[in-house]
């Protein structure tokens, strides 16, 4: 992790975003219950106490320049300015995640976006102070560091911090670069920043006149809900009208996405990396070929994908698919709804596999307030877990509506809090933030043990017809959806790379036909409507700097390690326990070849392909069974 950029990493790294991004805007915050929203006192007792810390912190950042023209000279000097220098990432962590999540409750409140932007401002500060830490640890001599790890074993828990500064020599400037690559962190966020306040509290969302004569604002909660209306004119009014309104903006929504590709531009040109993929993959040392596989064996495989989509199509009776069918309910007449009680309780049954302890913590999580349970007036969207309080428990912000999928985001982002908690407890603070490529393999995990746990509960055969749908929507998400939001994250990169300006119409048209690919437009299996090419202007991950691929690569991972930990191989659940507490200890890769899966190789995608099309196969004749 480079030095400049070590405020913002830790940050975002320890936030881990659901795939959903809807939420409710209708309730009244006052009226909710304190046993379901978050305690962040257990970070801050008080507004008071986090402005005395951040207070301490801006007097305390300097005090690293003492090191500066020193970290060659002892084993004691290096340790000295690591311990320092972790130790304020620490606390900035902490006051960055009081000031973030006190924000995410109601995003209209100007105090705590005025905090949020405190912290920007003080991350970039901190990252120009340290910026000479990474270019006097290159110019040591990587035995001369071996020595010092070897006398001073205190180093020891720095060791791979050190050796990845040292592996990333090239795109590590002098002093002077990085301090003028830690001042442009200023900046950095601006186009997510004003994208987020757009589409979460000043967009002009439009009305729709529904079937039943009741008009509705079409905001991204309502949206995420009326998209699955059981009435297909409705269904289709509800996609024409919402894109539709995006197209309108699709001028501005394009200025601010082109705005975080050219971010990515500068860091790449100033890191000296032949792309901004490379860039972005390097941090974790992953190989470009990895996402470039990746993105070729979804392809390869869009026939089975389309397979499912033509088994929607016949539970749904419809004689041609369009887009605005995908998210209607598979059966009517299969309410598969939970309240938050039962879903607790189904969830900590389903990771029984996982052992006592893990059970334990993760009822703790549910009844301790870690969570912000509930959709509430200006509340962010989505759901996401947030670690980044170190010597704290994790917290999650969720939109419970009451439906499986909620219960099913529930356990997601309950398998990021495990990971955290776990590695928090175990790692040293140096090594417990984990890379980003590992981070959904515990929540898909969860996932899947779900699943697994509902179908063997459950023997009717509507109901076990609507869970495997919800398997493979959920395999639909994350493995089809999110390797086509990479694909279209790689092209517009690749674009600007080649000095081609990106408006919101050239978003429009690069979206729209990766759309019709990946949904077989042409084949007639799925027919993507016009107004589907705004859908990019509804994804806030496209800010996320190359991040959704890894959705897709973790849901493979996690099939082939939960396939073994639900066959009762006592090893496979130990070693994937191990790996949950790992944290960054290791290279992802590594980590997740400790865990008993090789990312380099196809045959995570293979197994996962083999696992769908038995689903597909089970669904199959159950609808034949159905028929007679």
């Amino acid at each position: 992790m480079h030095s400049f950029d070590v405020t913002f990493a830790f940050l975002f790294l320890f936030f881990f975003a659901a795939v959903s991004n809807g939420t409710s805007q209708e309730r009244d915050r006052a009226k909710i219950a304190d046993k379901d929203k978050w305690d962040l006192s257990k970070i801050y007792s008080s507004d008071d106490a986090w402005q005395a810390a951040k207070e301490k912190i801006i007097k305390d950042i300097p005090t690293l320049q003492q090191y500066k023209g020193k970290l060659d000279q002892s084993a004691d000097q290096l340790l000295a300015c690591m311990d320092l220098y972790f130790g304020m990432s620490k606390e900035f962590s902490r006051l960055y995640s009081y000031a973030s999540m006190s924000s995410d409750q109601d995003t209209r409140e100007s105090k705590y976006l005025a905090m949020v932007q405190e912290m920007g401002q003080i991350g970039s500060n901190f990252g120009a102070i340290a910026a000479f830490v990474e270019p006097e640890i290159l110019k040591i001599d990587k035995n001369k560091v071996d020595a010092f790890i070897k006398g001073e074993k205190k180093l020891e828990v720095y060791r791979h911090y050190l050796n990845d500064i040292l592996r990333r020599q090239a795109h590590t400037g002098t002093e002077g670069e990085e301090k003028i690559i830690a001042d442009a962190g200023m900046m950095a966020d601006n186009s997510q920043s004003s994208y987020s306040i757009l589409s979460n509290a000043e967009f002009p969302y439009p009305d729709v006149t529904l079937s039943d004569g009741k008009t509705i604002k079409l905001d991204q909660a309502t949206f995420g809900a009326s998209r699955a209306l059981p009435n297909r004119e409705d269904r289709k009014k509800v996609f024409a009208t919402f894109f539709g309104q995006l197209n309108n903006y699709r001028r501005t929504f394009g200025t601010q996405l082109y705005g975080d590709v050219k971010k990515n531009m500068f860091y790449m040109k100033a890191r000296k990396y032949s792309s901004s993929l490379e860039s972005s993959l390097d941090a974790n040392n992953i190989p470009v070929e990895v996402y470039y596989n990746h993105v070729k064996s979804v392809n390869a495989n869009l026939p089975t994908f389309h397979r499912y989509l033509k088994l929607r199509q016949r539970i749904l009776g419809v004689d041609q698919l369009h887009y605005y069918d995908l998210y209607a309910p598979l059966l009517k007449g299969v309410d598969l709804a939970y309240n938050v009680e039962e879903a607790g309780k189904n969830i900590a049954s389903s990771l029984a596999p996982l052992g006592n302890e893990y059970v334990s913590i993760v009822k703790k999580g549910l009844n301790e307030r870690w969570i912000d349970m509930y959709p509430t007036e200006g509340k962010r969207s989505g759901a996401y877990s947030n670690g980044s309080a170190y010597d704290v428990h994790p917290y999650m912000l969720m939109n419970y509506k009451g439906k499986y999928d909620d219960m099913s985001t529930l356990t997601h982002e309950l398998g990021h809090t495990m990971q955290s908690y776990l590695s928090n407890k175990t790692q040293p603070y140096a090594t417990a933030n984990y890379p980003i490529f590992v981070a959904e393999v515990a929540s898909t995990f969860n996932e899947a043990l779900l699943i697994d746990y509902m179908l063997k509960n459950i023997k009717d055969d509507a109901t076990r017809l609507s869970l495997l749908g919800s398997y493979l929507e959920g395999i639909k998400g994350t493995v089809f959806r999110q390797t086509q939001f990479a694909e279209f994250e790689l092209r517009i990169h690749e674009l600007a790379e080649k000095g081609e300006a990106l408006t919101g119409d050239k978003f429009s048209e690069v979206y729209y036909d990766l759309t019709k690919k990946y949904y077989g437009h042409d084949q007639g299996v799925c027919i993507v409507d016009d107004e589907i090419k705004s859908e990019w202007a509804y994804i806030p991950h496209f800010y996320y700097n190359f991040y959704v691929y890894q959705y897709a690569t973790s849901f493979t991972a996690s099939a082939a390690l939960s396939e073994k930990v639900l066959a009762g191989d006592k090893e496979a659940t130990k070693k994937y326990l191990n790996f949950l507490s790992a944290g960054g200890s290791k290279y992802p890769i590594e980590l997740l070849k400790d865990a008993g899966v090789d990312m380099t190789t196809s045959l995570p995608m293979e197994l996962t392909m083999k696992k769908m099309n038995r689903v597909i196969d089970e669904m199959e004749k159950i609808l034949d069974r159905m028929k007679k």
